[in-house]
């Protein structure tokens, strides 16, 4: 099966039914359908070939939807490239990946960057305009097309097809918490396998009405999309979560039953009044692209005592590993979980030892979800997937530090590149965060190590505590009280706001 027969059974089934809403705009599947035709034969006349890349440099919109699936479409390969990322980086993303084409929005080209890329990426042939219809995006380049008009002269009979379920379906490119940003390749098959596991657990379903704040350039975002077109639900679509009043109004008057969200939406959503929105129909909450503290997760319980929370732990070289099940939320609250449906996991030794109940250990992650590698970097593929136990097969070596319980179930200790060595001691960040979140009106916080004369690394906390009147001494005191000696911050700062990748991670590297 290919990304794109999801769509394609949703409108043959339900063409009326509305897939997304967006901008004011309410598409059926039967309209999605054709436009993403219409463009796919557009970017074929733009020289689109089997398993070109063509970028996607735009806000989570109907445009940008329609770009994946017309990519698809077309038997190429799409890669969405964060609308907050500088020309400069896209100049790079692009090189690197060598993009066909590319779908801008009228503003970047008010802006130049349609002229930077058309001279600073030589494998560039073509430009689809979109938004406001802009006569100037056909009349101005011979390599520019306009997408209005592209979608009203286009056929939308659907193009004929080539690729395989093993053809590469699109490049994310990781959002770079370690200051190194890889394209990683996922194939249809990938693509295919991780939503059908996340759609069996999270028991999606064609009466779902789920609200993305999420940028579909990021793993978790994009597996909204692709979920909803699966069991052909509705996507409400937002740009992002910079106005929280305007998007709780709208979960309610759509009457959205599911919401994906990361730690940092969540410690803002707790600090709001929800009592003045109806979210009855809420059905379930997800988290992931990081923890969440345990004491947000206790917060969300009694925010929404009838609302599943399902807390989840991924990475982009596997999109998901693990869920923790909704009945298990209140009883282990730092859990991680299980495996997702088809996907086994283990934690080994730096021997490659396999480690029992209590030990810590990288997470091994072995299924259909173990994506295809870093485009065009053989040497880092090299490190993060080695052979699996059967003769041609690969896992993933998720870089992350795990242990396991007695009953199995998976607990994240720390990011291997994180941990705090500090008077002879390895101190994992996270523990200690957790802690810092029980100050009453810590919103976010964040744990590194500073390089110190004696101690080897001391321990510095950084908050964003907005409206307290937190001193260092007090957060030092709160975490003598609940910290082992060795775990206490030596040093606290206090942040009007923390560094974040373009998902909501917090960027550690720059902190450090």
């Amino acid at each position: 099966m290919l990304i794109q027969d999801f769509l394609r059974r949703c409108a043959a089934e339900r063409p009326d039914k509305i897939a997304l809403v967006c901008g004011g705009q309410r598409i059926t599947y039967g309209q999605l359908e054709a436009m993403a035709n219409r463009l796919a034969h557009g970017l074929r006349q733009q020289g689109v070939r089997r398993g070109d890349r063509v970028a996607i440099y735009l806000n989570n919109s109907v445009e940008a939807v329609v770009g994946i699936f017309a990519a698809l479409k077309a038997d190429a390969v799409f890669v969405i490239v964060s609308r907050t990322s500088k020309p400069e980086k896209v100049v790079s993303i692009l090189n690197n990946c060598q993009a066909v084409a590319v779908l801008l929005d009228a503003r970047a080209i008010a802006q130049g960057v349609g002229e930077k890329l058309l001279s600073g990426v030589p494998s560039l042939q073509g430009i689809v305009v979109c938004g406001q219809k802009n006569p100037a995006a056909d009349n101005g380049h011979a390599r520019s097309k306009d997408l209005a008009s592209i979608l009203a002269t286009g056929s939308a009979e659907p193009p004929r097809c080539e690729n395989i379920d093993l053809d590469l379906a699109c490049l994310i490119y990781t959002s770079g918490t370690t200051g190194e940003s890889k394209g990683v390749m996922c194939d249809h098959s990938n693509v295919v396998f991780v939503t059908e596991s996340n759609v069996a657990y999270l028991e999606n379903n064609e009466r779902d009405i789920v609200l993305n704040v999420l940028p579909l350039a990021s793993s978790y975002g994009l597996y909204q999309l692709m979920a909803s077109v699966c069991v052909g639900s509705t996507l409400v679509l937002e740009e992002s979560f910079a106005f929280p009043d305007v998007i709780l109004e709208r979960m309610a008057q759509e009457r959205c039953t599911g919401f994906a969200a990361v730690p940092t939406i969540y410690a803002m959503l707790l600090g709001m009044d929800l009592s003045r929105y109806d979210l009855s129909a809420l059905r379930y909450l997800t988290n992931a692209g990081a923890g969440l503290p345990v004491e947000h997760v206790k917060r969300l319980r009694q925010a929404f005592p009838q609302v599943p929370l399902f807390l989840m732990h991924g990475l982009t070289e596997v999109a998901r590993t693990m869920y923790l099940p909704p009945d298990q939320t209140d009883l282990r609250p730092a859990a991680s979980g299980i495996a997702i449906p088809g996907v086994e996991l283990w934690v080994e030794d730096e021997n490659g030892r396999r480690l029992g109940q209590g030990e810590i250990g990288e997470l091994i992650v072995r299924g259909r979800n173990v994506m295809r590698g870093y485009w065009n970097a053989p040497d880092l593929t090299a490190k993060r997937f080695r052979p699996g136990p059967l003769p041609g097969e690969r896992v993933c070596c998720s870089g992350d530090l795990f242990r396991i319980d007695e009953e199995g179930f998976f607990y994240f200790v720390s990011r291997k590149d994180d941990i705090i060595k500090s008077r002879g001691e390895k101190v994992a960040p996270r523990e200690v965060e957790n802690v810092l979140h029980t100050l009453p009106g810590v919103q976010e916080a964040a744990v590194i190590g500073v390089p110190d004369p004696l101690l080897g690394q001391a321990i510095k906390a950084i908050l964003v505590a907005p409206g307290t009147k937190l001193t260092e001494s007090e957060v030092i005191s709160h975490c003598k009280a609940r910290l082992e000696y060795f775990m206490v911050p030596r040093e606290v700062e206090f942040r009007t706001e923390l560094p974040k990748t373009g998902s909501g991670k917090i960027r550690k590297i720059d902190l450090r």
